[in-house]
Formats: C-alpha cells, sequence, structure tokens
C-alpha cells in the first residue's frame, strides 16, 4: 500500500533522510535546504509553468541546480507544429536564486541584460511576468499572464532513491489553474482566456543518471475542471507514485502506468500514436502527437536529453468511486528525459 502524508511534518530526519516517504494531496512535507546533509552540488531546485490553449502554449522554467541554473521559456504553436526557445545556462548559482523552500507562497525571480523573468504567488493568484528583448531573430518577448482557481487538491510525492537514502524527489504537480493573459511575441499577439496551466514544482537530492516519464493534461470534462498527473523513474517509488487524475477540484489516486511508445530499431519514435495504461485498469490512453520539444545539453559530464511531445490524448480514466470518464481529444504532453547531472 502507498503511504498518504496527511498532516504537517518535516521532509528531512536529522540525518537528512527522507522522514516518511509517501504522497499527499496537499503540500504537508516543510522542506527546508539547510537540512539536506548530501553534498550541496547535488541540490536541484526548479519551478516550471506550462499555460495552453488547443492553439499555444508557453512555458517557463527557472531552475537552480547546484553547479548550473538553467531559464528557459518556449513559445509553442500547435497549429504550425513549431517552438521557439530561449534558454540561458548560469554556472554555479548554488542556492543563489532564492528558491522558495514551499509553494504556498514567495517568489521567483531571474534577471539580467537579456531576460526579466518573474514567478509572483500572491495568494489568491500566482502571476508570471517575462520581458526577453531578443528572443529570436530580434523579436521582443513581453507577457504578464494571471493563474487562479487553485484547486484544494494536487499531486505531492516524496520519494527516496535505493543507490543513495541522503537522495529523495520531492514534488507538487499543480494542474487545471485557470490561466488569462496576453504574450506579445514580435508582431504576434498571443491571448490565453480561461485557459490552463501546470505547475511542476520540484525540490532535491538526485543520484547522477537517470531516465524519467512524465505526462500531464489539464481541461474540461462534463464543464468542471479535470486533468492528469502520471509519471515513473523519479526514485524508489515502493512508497507511492505520483499517478492521480483531478475532477472538480479533488484529486483521485491510482497505482502504477506505463508508457507503450512506437519503436525505430532501438529508438523511440516519438511522433507515432502512444499507448498509456495502468495496472488498475483505471487509465488506458492514446496519446496522438503534435510537436515534440526536443532539447539536449551535453556539457562533459552534463548530459541531458529532454523529448517533451505535445498532443491529444483520447480514451477513459476511472475515478476513486468507479465513475468512467471519458476523454476527447484533451491537449497535453507526454515526456521522456534522460539526464547524467
Amino acid at each position: 500500500m502507498h503511504n498518504e502524508i496527511k498532516s504537517v511534518q518535516p521532509l528531512l530526519d536529522s540525518n537528512g533522510y527522507l522522514a516518511n516517504p509517501g504522497f499527499a494531496k496537499k503540500m504537508f512535507w516543510e522542506y527546508k535546504r539547510a537540512d539536506i546533509k548530501a553534498s550541496k552540488f547535488k541540490i536541484k531546485e526548479w519551478d516550471y509553468y506550462l499555460i495552453n490553449n488547443d492553439e499555444f502554449g508557453i512555458a517557463f522554467t527557472i531552475a537552480d541546480n547546484s553547479y548550473l541554473g538553467f531559464i528557459s521559456v518556449s513559445v509553442l504553436d500547435f497549429k504550425n507544429k513549431s517552438y521557439e526557445t530561449f534558454s540561458k545556462m548560469k554556472l554555479f548559482p548554488m542556492g543563489k536564486l532564492n528558491m522558495p523552500e514551499t509553494s504556498l507562497k514567495g517568489d521567483v525571480l531571474y534577471k539580467d541584460k537579456s531576460i526579466n523573468l518573474k514567478f509572483e504567488n500572491r495568494g489568491t493568484k500566482r502571476v508570471i511576468s517575462c520581458k526577453i528583448p531578443n528572443f529570436k531573430g530580434g523579436k521582443t518577448l513581453d507577457c504578464v499572464i494571471d493563474l487562479t482557481k487553485e484547486p484544494e487538491e494536487s499531486m505531492v510525492i516524496a520519494t527516496p532513491f535505493a543507490k543513495n537514502k541522503k537522495a529523495f524527489y520531492f514534488n507538487q504537480k499543480i494542474n487545471c489553474m485557470r490561466a488569462d493573459g496576453i504574450v506579445e511575441y514580435g508582431d504576434n499577439k498571443i491571448v490565453f482566456n480561461d485557459a490552463f496551466a501546470v505547475l511542476d514544482w520540484g525540490r532535491g537530492v538526485w543520484t547522477y543518471d537517470n531516465t524519467w516519464f512524465w505526462g500531464t493534461a489539464s481541461g474540461k470534462i462534463n464543464n468542471k475542471q479535470f486533468g492528469f498527473n502520471i509519471g515513473y523513474g523519479f526514485g524508489d517509488l515502493s512508497n507511492a507514485t505520483e499517478n492521480m487524475i483531478f475532477y472538480d477540484g479533488n484529486a483521485h489516486k491510482f497505482d502504477k502506468i506505463e508508457f507503450h511508445i512506437s519503436k525505430n530499431g532501438k529508438k523511440h519514435d516519438f511522433m507515432k500514436e502512444w499507448k498509456i495504461t495502468s495496472n488498475d485498469n483505471r487509465m488506458n490512453l492514446t496519446f496522438t502527437p503534435i510537436l515534440d520539444r526536443f532539447d539536449k545539453i551535453s556539457l562533459l559530464l552534463l548530459v541531458s536529453e529532454q523529448h517533451q511531445v505535445f498532443g491529444n490524448f483520447n480514451g477513459y480514466v476511472i475515478l476513486d468511486n468507479g465513475t468512467k470518464l471519458e476523454i476527447k481529444n484533451l491537449l497535453g504532453s507526454s515526456e521522456v528525459v534522460h539526464n547524467r547531472w
């Protein structure tokens, strides 16, 4: 059985180990960077937001991975199956990006001559603002996006890594937030009106070589907020998985899932149709790709290869009470990432 956390408690014990691994539907664990006993070079802290409607998306990342900081903004055009990305790396931030120790409060800011990116938490809403004077080809990107109607429940997980007891994956995914705002991009203007947003909020200590699978989507079914978070490969999942369905503000936990991805020889063919199934038969989806947001970084011992594929989900999910929900052309993403970091 997976261990559900239902009360506020410290994340780490006095030895730097996870005090109580498991999952939660709210942010009950209290993370403190100073409690970490592992090497400071192994600490990973990031905030990632994705905002999308059926035609466009925009993704923002601010990450402090100790020896390497990463700031990124991607504009996604699902109609034309294209994307453009601005990214910047900063050597050895080592905590200087001041990532908040909780998702419940605190702001994140990165600013230099090339970009001004801010994630603000104002309590009743989150505000993302960004200005990049030279995004691509001399284009300026300027945006302000409000995120509201944050659901009562979300996915929170704290799990160790089998190879290192002081390594851990602590993560919250907040699906189904409402997004409203404007992105001015060169001569173009993208308007998000009653669009959707997800926050991937992560803190932890990671081992060197990992491959993970992650899928997310937010939208509406029966005129109610609906979404899901699925994934595996994030450490030792014997105490919990992060697989949840979200419907009308409530989280429904289910067990294990698997991504069935076509292969061309030994390599995945990410643009062919995927199948996603759960071992308890509560999720059965077909994922039809539209766009592969591919990125690869190779810096000596640091390697990161990411395929974040956007597309449409069709199929069904089953809630905790047995209710079956049909999913039709729900836009979302599925990714496979391999990191040696």
